[in-house]
């Protein structure tokens, strides 16, 4: 058989359903060859696209995402997807075709040095220069993309590697790690701190929701009676309707949920990464102590000195502790839970147009059922969305906040209808981030998936124009002009809506939500309320 041919007998032992990329020269016999396996060839418009669709496939199913380009552009078009994958713990592997190896030595059309451009957003990279590999290479690739903490890998396939026949080549039995069973004397000495603290506080990072964990921290906050703050990424790992649940935490400056970590005495980071939300902004206290329970050991950084440490089994180690603690019965954060939650509904009758953030999240929220899924972008949406969105469910909000990149959310929710296609997808995107991969619109409307994009439009850079003025009290180079987005998406085929009142906001929703097809909805946003929000926090005291 040929090279190609036994990169996708691989792939297939894999358990690989999609690929997602473009055809090219480089990777013409790789293209070949998956003309008879059940593995589904998604053809994108373009590699960036590609790139963040096996990143958000991966953080749905925890299987690594696979997507594909071709050598020089191609594979530099995957770049961004790629590295958001890596920074936001998302497992993916991708394959680059590459021009032959009798011409890697010197200057040639087309050629860079992918392994070594690679390298640094991804935690295994390397090129197939022997066919017989090719079953080594490729179970590495998804061992080490699928191991704690999770991330991209690369494999570059020369052309005339993948053209070589093979004389002989199975694929190797998919074996994945464990992780560890948590020590019982670090057990011990982390119950005995816990049941010290008077008020302790559980943050939660998504770690735990890759570990499947969810409900034995749900167990433990409700046993126990211990406060829970969430990450971006974390959103949902116990619903937001729990009395436990303080939310999500992230915003620079002071809000409700950071008066929680000034008051707590110990704080409880599970599967928590500083990637996510970095120590120092919430970790002010020297005297409060801090505990690290992952699957790792704990990250090096000057703001995240422990008091213990707890390595293994994130599920095992939760249930663990509980079973060791005595329950309480009070929450020493009810009463900052109750004036979240108050914040939460303050705009939910708003009539104001255009409509203000924290109105459309609200209008939202009543349409979708709790397992339905939002994919966020990036822009200053996506910080109404951390901060308001009322996740009920694991990995039910999707927010890139490793590397954070724009772009993300027309093909992420494509990724996710293939995930979960029983599930409405609602993707919100700011009108900037919106047309950088609006072109697969065409991809999703081929494939016949039907999902919602929700664009917050100000014809400007909203986020950068909210730090402009915080920082300077004015600002520059912001604003452009928009399409009709209308038109824009029905030039695809598909049904295009505008807000045209704030009243009319969740009739148009629902309208969207079962037209059948990719609904486009035009909603302008009052971003007025950014300012209005840094005003508050700054005033802000806190109930507890």
């Amino acid at each position: 058989m040929r090279a190609a041919e036994l990169v996708v007998e691989c792939l297939e032992n894999e358990g690989v359903e999609y690929i997602f990329g473009i055809p090219g020269e480089e990777n013409l016999d790789l293209m070949d060859a998956l003309i008879d396996s059940p593995i589904r060839f998604i053809t994108v418009r373009h590699e960036q696209g590609a790139a963040f669709m096996a990143d958000v496939y991966g953080r749905l199913t925890g299987r690594p995402g696979v997507c594909l380009g071709t050598l020089g552009p191609g594979a530099t078009n995957l770049i961004t997807g790629v590295a958001d994958a890596n920074l936001d713990r998302a497992p993916v592997v991708a394959i680059a075709g590459q021009g032959s190896t009798h011409r890697l030595h010197k200057e040639s059309h087309q050629i860079v040095d992918l392994v070594n451009l690679f390298v640094p957003i991804t935690k295994y990279a390397t090129s197939v220069r022997e066919p017989e590999v090719i079953p080594e290479i490729i179970r590495k690739a998804f061992k080490v993309a699928k191991t704690e903490k999770p991330g991209a890998t690369f494999i570059e396939l020369p052309e005339n590697i993948a053209a070589e026949e093979v004389a002989e080549g199975t694929p190797l039995p998919v074996q994945d790690p464990l992780p560890p069973w948590p020590a019982a004397d670090r057990l011990a000495e982390v119950a005995a701190l816990i049941a010290a603290a008077e008020r302790p506080l559980v943050l939660a990072g998504n770690g735990v929701i890759r570990a499947g964990a969810a409900a034995e921290l749900d167990a433990f906050a409700t046993t126990l009676s211990i406060p829970v703050a969430m990450t971006f990424m974390a959103k949902g790992v116990i619903p937001r309707s729990h009395p436990m649940s303080l939310g999500t935490v992230g915003l620079s400056g002071n809000d409700l949920i950071a008066c929680g970590f000034g008051r707590a005495d110990l704080v409880l980071c599970v599967g928590y990464d500083m990637v996510e939300y970095h120590p120092e902004r919430w970790h002010r206290d020297p005297e409060q102590k801090v505990i690290h329970v992952g699957q790792l050991p704990a990250e090096v950084d000057a703001h995240y000195s422990l008091a213990a440490g707890l390595v293994g089994d994130i599920g095992a180690a939760l249930s663990s502790l509980t079973e060791r603690l005595t329950p309480r019965a009070d929450n020493w954060a009810a009463a900052l839970n109750r004036a979240i939650q108050d914040e939460n509904q303050e705009h939910a009758g708003d009539d104001g147009f255009p409509v203000k953030p924290q109105k459309i999240l609200w209008d939202l929220r009543q349409v979708l059922a709790p397992k339905d899924i939002l994919i966020s972008d990036v822009g200053a949406h996506k910080m109404w969305i951390a901060r308001m969105w009322q996740a009920q469910a694991p990995n039910t909000c999707i927010i890139s906040n490793g590397f954070a990149s724009m772009g993300i959310g027309v093909p992420g929710a494509l990724a996710a209808k293939l995930a979960h296609p029983e599930r409405q997808v609602v993707s919100i995107t700011g009108d900037a981030g919106f047309l950088m991969n609006s072109q697969e619109i065409e991809t999703a409307l081929r494939l016949g998936l039907s999902f919602v994009v929700l664009i917050w439009n100000d014809a400007a850079y909203g986020l950068i124009k909210w730090h402009q003025d915080r920082r300077f009290g004015r600002d520059t180079q912001i604003g452009f002009n928009n399409p009709d987005f209308v038109q824009y998406a029905e030039s695809f085929g598909a049904r295009g809506y505008r807000v045209e009142a704030a009243g009319a906001l969740m009739s148009v929703l629902e309208e969207a939500l079962h037209c059948g097809t990719v609904a486009v909805v035009d909603c302008p946003v009052d971003y007025a309320e950014n300012m209005r929000l840094t005003e508050r926090l700054a005033a802000l005291t806190c109930p507890v």
